[in-house]
């Protein structure tokens, strides 16, 4: 009984509550019902993704032997590729009419790079991303070209290379400026042993001797490092005061030296005896460069038959054959060309809307 109006009664509190529980039941209900919902979401989009995976790890992309792998343009959004490696005699007449381009069988599914290169297992991928600034990365990759480390750089891609082991890697990137035809550009070239995970960050504190004398100078830029196969003694571009040297470097001793005048992004031959390189030889920024071969041991050089100006650090496909980049027609960003290294033969177009050769024996 109200006891403000004794002829009105209370509210039945039963159906108050039992309001209150259909209320909580319902909410429990729809609770319930989402989780439901979600869990079937998550295991429909786990088993997609495993369906979508190849059943065999082997028969995924990755670094397989007897491969070229490149970097595709066009088309292929800049993400790594493979063909079967050219055979021996690459260059020739008769290699250029066997392995003319034509219906595209590449292989794709690699990660998209801006540079790319690979040895023994291990891949180096360097990546720019927009933004501001736009941010750039060193990707150490493993067999499967899945990434192992990440290092973040500064600056825009420009060479990258990795020893004939796998263990050490090297990369370029401009500080300042994007070409080699002019004077206005900086570089930034680093080094990381993958074995006990040391990083140089920058190559311009290794001590230089010059001319049989030490040098120092800030306007010193390395760049295009190769590597010799024992992982210690390297090769690298150094300019100063408007000229551009060869220096042969020593990583345990930490030291590098002059070796000779105009040599430009040096790659060292699978047997270690010949350095291809670009050498100036016209003044300007137009059509600068010609493809040589150094002989190590007699210091002699010679001229590739690649008449172009070749703007890149040219591959070793084997201790006969070059791969390059050169720009491409009908719009085409750039095609990877081989050439003899003897100086003999014809380049011959290789791979289309291609960079960045690399060939795993």
């Amino acid at each position: 009984m109200n006891p403000l109006n004794p002829a009105q009664e209370d509210p039945p509190v039963p159906k108050r509550v039992s309001r209150s529980l259909s209320l909580r039941a319902r909410i429990i209900a729809v609770a319930v019902a989402a989780a439901v919902l979600a869990t079937v979401a998550v295991v429909y989009t786990v088993g997609a993704a495993r369906r979508a995976e190849p059943a065999d790890a082997r028969s995924a992309f990755g670094l397989d032997h007897g491969r070229l792998y490149f970097r595709s343009t066009g088309a292929g959004a800049g993400r790594v590729a493979r063909l079967p490696a050219p055979g021996a005699g690459a260059g020739t007449a008769a290699h250029a009419a066997a392995h003319a381009p034509g219906p595209d069988h590449r292989t794709t599914g690699g990660p998209a790079c801006e540079r790319f290169y690979a040895a023994a297992g291990t891949g180096l991928c360097l990546q720019r991303r927009p933004g501001i600034p736009p941010r750039s990365y060193a990707v150490v990759l493993d067999s499967r070209l899945r990434e192992k480390r990440r290092i973040a750089l500064t600056g825009i891609p420009n060479r990258a290379r990795v020893s004939a082991s796998g263990r050490m890697l090297s990369w370029t990137m401009f500080a300042t400026g994007d070409s080699y035809a002019t004077t206005s550009f900086s570089t930034r070239t680093s080094i990381l042993d993958t074995r006990t995970g040391y990083l140089i960050k920058n190559m311009e504190e290794i001590p230089l001797t010059l001319d049989g004398r030490r040098y120092h100078s800030p306007d010193v830029n390395y760049w295009g490092v190769t590597f010799a196969r024992d992982d210690n003694r390297f090769y690298a571009a150094v300019s100063t005061k408007g000229k551009t040297y060869l220096v042969q470097g020593d990583m345990r001793k930490w030291a590098a030296h002059t070796l000779r005048e105009n040599v430009e992004c040096p790659s060292l031959s699978p047997d270690n005896t010949r350095l291809a390189f670009k050498k100036r030889v016209r003044d300007g920024a137009t059509a600068p460069w010609r493809l040589y071969v150094l002989d190590l041991r007699t210091l002699r050089e010679h001229p590739v038959a690649e008449t172009h100006s070749v703007d890149d650090q040219a591959a070793w496909l084997d201790d006969r054959t070059l791969a390059y980049a050169l720009p491409g027609d009908d719009g085409r960003a750039s095609d990877i060309w081989t050439v003899p290294a003897d100086g003999r033969g014809a380049p011959s177009l290789r791979v289309p809307d291609a960079s960045s050769p690399a060939q795993v024996p």
